[in-house]
């Protein structure tokens, strides 16, 4: 039998509250990410102009 990536033991130890926290700061990271890219694309247009 092939070993078992890390990350699939690490996987499994975590219970449902843990993992729902866990997705929860991932998605709040990704979101504050795309904010600022578009908050700095808002900024260009308007300092730079639209050319």
């Amino acid at each position: 039998m092939p070993p078992r990536p890390a990350w699939s033991v690490e996987e499994r130890r975590l219970t449902p509250p843990d993992k729902k926290k866990q997705n929860l700061r991932t998605g709040l990271i990704l979101l504050s990410v795309a904010l600022a890219f578009f908050v700095g694309f808002m900024v260009k247009m308007v300092f730079l102009g639209r050319s």
